[in-house]
């Protein structure tokens, strides 16, 4: 037993490989510093020292982007903070391009780069070739150039943040196991160690692939699972420069970099390789996997096609280590939500050295803040579900995932593995009309229908493929006649209790107090004032109501309710997602169609939007709700699910006249872009208000007793907006959008689309996404000078920008 070893502190961090030491690190510099880190091991250990030390800048998401960036500063500086060398070195990096469509990605990729200010040159490939001169080029398509990007030493790296912490007071114990964890009233309390116990307020889970193992001590899903990673390094080459740039070629799946002279080479294999260890030994901290060749043989064959000097090159070392990888190919961090005071930083999916040092950062704001600063869902522990973390359903999932980092990013890529696993009622029937299912959060869910009896299948590419005619058809359904959405995959949540109308008033900031048969449309915010959660909340009864928010949200809602719920309240939050089928019938039609089947009265006198009843459809009885997604006339049925075939089929009997037919959320995307429909994760997120949303119309800032985040409202309401969502329309109507790409005014980047697609009803591509203006407020009158591009690939296609929708601005088609 250690004499010094503490029996209490402030914040447990457990391992300490280059997460934990960040977090450590960054606990202290915002002045937390009882601090215990504990490595059952030596720092550096698992997978932190073998990592391949590349830190490329650039991702998908803006703020994963922002702090990769500040990774690359802190590691520039830590040298000179701590005395210790971090390896690190601002090399630039390539990355090449074998055809055509993989170099319109680089452009694209030139061009979200340069909105958010990262430098990133399209190049030929004989200037790729220039700065690479090893490299066999006349194959290549062409090449970008990140001059920004480097390569550092993981364990450099962490030795350097493990005395920053601790110069700065945090206590660092090696060769000290966490073996369980206490809790109390479902709080954490403390760890159990092989050194004795520690009292904590905090604990952190930063145990790399152990992290499942340690979630699964106090029944935290960590979904995670190790799959093996390698690479070689040769003998020193010629022509090989310290400061050779990292170049990867993404076509054939692998990466290089400088290391001593020689290349490290390794790669992100189509199909990978799982570790199949259930329970990874703890005295695993530096251990290695027996070589596989046959595994790595489809990355040396493409290695010796781009580097032929390497056929004459000797092999140093092979290198076999396993790594972590999620279920969606983004970190793990955050509070785990079935355990207050117990956070995660894990799963890095081979990019925890150009990641750790701002989500290090992340984390400990987090930590301090009691949630986040910016908008982290992209790697948000909520974003998952207790099946996740079932390593059946994760193993096959991860050999997927691990290939993604080269795998074309086509538009509308969908996971193919681990599949299917949640089913709609409805899942066979559509399946035998043609359905081409996606995925999201497990669900199998209807993207484009192919027509009954063919077997659809999937052409992905950056233009009009063989889908788009299909979705085409469904959109115009949906707008001229009658189309059934299955949306069963909508997340339910019966909210009941004495005091459930007093926790949603102060949560939502809408008025709920409606009465009872009525829906509201509300967001749920933050003390920033800026979006938590948007959701319909159904008032089924004075002290019952049904929050439906969408898939990806059910656990965070659940969480964000139940976190905010006082002590002296009476108040259940149940998750009933499973219990209810969603048939949304929408179109002008609709009520046609629903009236054939019910005794009800539909008439929009009788039953207006925003109503929720039930009614009769043939045998069954539903919850009927008016509202739509689509921007027209349309009710969301709720259903039981054993009665949701049979509501199903006889929708479609009596709709056969009126033309109804079945669409997909390729549809639903076109057709709430055209209308301007707002969604979480693209247009709401924490990093936005609903004034810059344009939802001003679900804020009452004077109902009775106020609701978190109205202050910073109430103060931002007096400000002219500078930033504000708005409505995206191209001018030509062939060319296709996605979503990403920059809007520029005058040449300069002014934002960037969050949400893309083609609106079939107004014959363009058509997006949403936030501009900022430096010199005033974003307006009617600004916009309406004009002088907007989108930036397709390079393309410079001219746009207008409006605060109103496309397509029926005044919503009078909804509510006729």
């Amino acid at each position: 037993m250690n004499a010094n070893f503490p029996t209490q502190a402030r914040v447990v961090i457990i391992g300490g490989g280059i997460m934990g030491c960040s977090t450590a690190y960054h606990l202290a510099k915002n002045g937390w510093t009882d601090v215990v880190l504990l490595e059952q091991g030596r720092l550096s250990g698992g997978t932190t020292w073998h990592a391949a030390g590349l830190v490329g800048q650039l991702r998908t998401f803006q703020n994963l982007t922002r702090l990769i960036r500040y990774s690359t500063e802190l590691y520039s500086k830590l040298e000179e903070e701590t005395g210790l060398a971090t390896g690190w070195k601002q090399c630039g990096s390539l990355t090449v391009a074998r055809t055509p469509e993989r170099m319109t990605l680089l452009h694209r990729v030139a061009a979200q780069a340069r909105a958010q200010g990262v430098g990133c040159e399209p190049l030929s490939p004989k200037e790729a070739g220039d700065k690479y001169p090893i490299m066999r080029t006349d194959d290549l398509v062409g090449a970008v150039w990140l001059p920004g990007d480097g390569k550092a030493n993981p364990a450099d790296i962490t030795q350097a943040l493990a005395k920053g912490a601790r110069n700065r007071g945090v206590r660092i114990f090696e060769k000290t196991r966490v073996t369980s964890i206490d809790t109390r009233d479902g709080r954490v309390t403390g760890v159990q160690t092989t050194q004795g116990p520690i009292k904590a307020e905090v604990v952190v889970n930063c145990g790399g692939q152990w992290a499942r193992q340690v979630g699964r001590m106090v029944g935290v899903t960590v979904p995670l699972y190790s799959c093996e990673h390698m690479y070689i390094v040769t003998e020193k080459m010629e022509g090989v420069p310290r400061d050779l740039p990292v170049m990867r070629d993404p076509d054939g799946y692998i990466y290089f970099k400088e290391e001593v002279g020689g290349l490290l080479m390794g790669g992100f294999e189509p199909v990978a390789k799982p570790w199949e260890k259930d329970v990874i030994p703890d005295d695993f901290e530096f251990g290695m996997l027996p070589d596989d060749w046959d595994q790595f043989q489809i990355l040396m064959d493409n290695a010796l096609i781009r580097v032929p000097q390497l056929a004459k090159t000797g092999i140093k070392t092979f290198m076999n280590g396993p790594e972590s990888f999620t279920p969606d190919m983004n970190y793990i961090l955050g509070e785990a939500p079935e355990l207050r005071g117990f956070f995660v930083g894990a799963g890095f999916n081979s990019m925890g050295i150009a990641s750790s040092g701002g989500a290090g950062m992340a984390l400990a704001e987090w930590i301090v803040a009691g949630e986040p600063t910016l908008d982290l869902w992209p790697v948000d522990i909520r974003r998952f579900a207790s099946f996740n973390g079932n390593d059946i359903w994760l193993r096959p999932r991860v050999s997927e995932t691990l290939g993604l980092h080269y795998k074309m990013p086509w538009p509308q890529r969908e996971f193919e593995t681990a599949r299917p696993l949640r089913r709609s009622p409805l899942f066979d029937r559509l399946k035998a009309k043609g359905a081409w299912f996606g995925n999201k959060m497990g669900w199998e869910r209807p993207n484009w229908f192919a027509g009954a009896g063919v077997e659809p299948q999937m052409e992905y590419g950056w233009g009009r493929t063989n889908w788009f005619p299909a979705a085409a058809a469904e959109h115009k359904a949906a707008r001229g006649s009658v189309a059934l959405f299955d949306q069963t995959s909508f997340g339910k949540l019966l909210v009941v209790g004495r005091d459930a109308l007093a926790a949603l008033q102060r949560l939502c900031a809408n008025d709920i107090s409606a009465p009872v048969g009525t829906t509201i449309y509300s967001a749920m915010l933050n003390e920033r004032g800026s979006f938590e959660s948007d959701l319909t909340v159904a008032r089924l009864a004075a002290d019952r109501f049904l929050v439906i928010v969408g898939t990806s949200e059910a656990t965070r809602a659940k969480d964000w309710i139940e976190r905010h719920l006082r002590s002296d309240e009476a108040v259940s939050v149940i998750d009933v997602t499973s219990a209810w089928a969603v048939i949304s019938l929408m179109g002008p039609r609709s009520r046609e169609v629903l009236q054939r089947v019910s005794r009800a009265d539909l008439s929009n006198a009788a039953f207006p939007f925003g109503t929720i009843r039930e009614i009769g459809v043939g045998y069954a009885t539903v919850l009927a709700s008016r509202r739509t997604y689509v921007g027209e006339l349309g009710w969301e049925l709720y259903v039981p699910t054993e009665f949701a075939v049979t509501v199903y089929e006889t929708l479609h009997e009596v709709g056969r006249e009126a033309g109804l037919l079945d669409a997909g959320y390729y549809a639903i995307d076109s057709l709430r872009l055209e209308k301007a429909y707002r969604a979480w994760g693209r247009e709401l997120t924490p990093d936005y208000t609903p004034w810059e949303a344009g939802l001003g119309f679900a804020v009452k800032l004077d109902k009775p007793g106020g609701f978190i985040g109205q202050a910073t409202l109430v103060a931002a309401k007096a400000r002219p907006l500078s930033r504000r969502l708005v409505s995206v329309v191209l001018e030509d109507g062939e060319p296709l959008l996605w979503g990403g790409e920059a809007i520029l005014r005058a040449g300069a980047a002014v934002g960037d689309l969050t949400s893309a697609g083609y609106g079939h009803s107004i014959g363009a591509s058509v997006g949403l996404g936030y501009v900022t203006r430096t010199d005033g407020a974003v307006d009617a009158a600004w916009l309406d000078a004009g002088g907007f591009e989108v930036d397709l690939a390079g393309r410079l296609l001219k746009a207008r920008l409006s605060l109103r929708a496309a397509w029926d601005p005044t919503s009078a088609r909804t509510k006729v």
